[in-house]
């Protein structure tokens, strides 16, 4: 039997547009399409890393300052450890460390956002003040006070990203609910008298989807570049767990004679931030279009 096309009011018939599941891919660049590989990519090997490394990331494998080779493509360090192996767990640790920042800013800041810009009124003032405050300070600097203060760990530093990152997402998102609110389709609703739970979760949280995602992923090198310039400083995770930017930094003293120990680690941060801007850019010309 023959599919009937829907008709709509004016008489016509509706053309309904079927796009197989990956048919939004077509609408991204050669390079976008890339980027998004190898951001796809990196988070397999992140997520798997322990699996992939041909050695104990904190145990000797080999002999000190053991240059490149086929065995230890990354070389090794002062205690003999596989650098390859090393890169990896920083890896890991990195990449899944600034995608778990990015979550729960958007969370948080994204919750502060989409009640206050449904609400409005004196919630939406507090809110926004609140948000104010935070935005004040002085970002980079409270980072490192805060990490000082709670002592040099992973987590310390992960909850005290995360408390400066919420307010950019709330200040974003709420600015589109209002836009979104101001709109007839929205006043139509809510006339209609539908539910305040459903004019959120319905009318509104779709809406703001598309440009929270897109935020969230050109942050990811950001919050790369904060977390490994932490982590550099010595205020990430405590030895010998592997970290890019402590990395980075011990292996500075060797870079005359060991360039391998400090060079590779930095690139490795220079990718991952490459790949989530472009990852990013990719989204953004997508949902613009």
């Amino acid at each position: 039997m023959a599919a009937v096309a829907p008709t709509v009011p004016g008489g016509g018939a509706a053309t309904v547009a079927r796009r197989p599941g990956f048919g939004w891919v077509r609408g991204v660049s050669i390079p976008g399409r890339v980027a998004l590989l190898l951001f796809a990519l990196i988070s397999l090997v992140a997520l798997l890393a322990g699996v992939l490394e041909p050695h104990d990331a904190s145990l000797a494998a080999g002999p000190a300052f053991h240059a490149p080779s086929a065995q230890f493509p990354f070389g090794t360090d002062d205690a003999g450890r596989d650098q390859f192996s090393r890169v990896l767990a920083g890896l890991q640790t990195t990449w899944l460390s600034a995608l778990g920042v990015i979550a729960l800013g958007l969370l948080v800041g994204g919750t502060v956002g989409l009640i206050a810009g449904a609400t409005g009124g004196w919630v939406d003032g507090f809110l926004m003040r609140c948000t104010d405050a935070f935005l004040a300070l002085p970002a980079a600097v409270l980072a490192i006070a805060m990490v000082a203060a709670l002592g040099p760990s992973l987590m310390h530093t992960l909850i005290a990203v995360s408390i400066l990152w919420w307010p950019y997402y709330a200040r974003l998102i709420r600015t589109e609910v209002r836009s979104l609110a101001a709109r007839p389709f929205f006043e139509a609703a809510r006339l209609a008298g539908t539910s305040r739970r459903r004019l959120l979760l319905r009318h509104l949280l779709p809406g703001i989807l598309p440009i929270a995602i897109v935020a969230a992923s050109l942050d990811i090198a950001n919050a790369i570049t904060i977390l490994a310039g932490l982590s550099f400083l010595g205020l990430g995770a405590a030895p010998p767990a592997a970290e890019l930017g402590s990395m980075t930094a011990g292996g500075l003293p060797e870079l005359l004679t060991a360039w391998w120990l400090p060079v590779i680690p930095a690139l490795a941060i220079f990718v991952l931030c490459l790949v989530g801007n472009f990852a990013g850019d990719s989204l953004r010309d997508l949902v613009d279009r």
